[in-house]
């Protein structure tokens, strides 16, 4: 997690970063657009749990649980900084 954070320094990130590890990182810097944009449209479990999570943080708990349901996740029950950790964790475990 600590290369992911560090990367956050970056102006741009990783071209080697999974869609939903590159969604988090604008996400971090304030692009919101940008990492919904990155996410919405991959088709995939992980994308769409980060989505689900770029709603919540929000506020619009409507579209984040419809993501929740996509990723076939039931809607998180930890705070934001804790799923935020989860998130980040699981998605660099599965970069091997």
């Amino acid at each position: 997690m600590a290369d992911f954070r560090a990367s956050l320094a970056d102006t741009a990130p990783d071209a080697a970063l999974s869609p939903p590890l590159a969604a988090l990182w604008w996400a971090k810097k304030g692009d919101w657009d940008q990492a919904h944009r990155i996410v919405q449209d991959e088709g995939d479990a992980n994308s769409a749990w980060v989505h689900a999570h770029l709603h919540r943080v929000e506020g619009d708990l409507g579209n984040a649980g419809y993501w929740y349901r996509q990723a076939g996740q039931p809607a998180a029950k930890d705070t934001l900084e804790a799923e935020w950790e989860r998130i980040v964790a699981t998605l660099l475990a599965q970069r091997g």
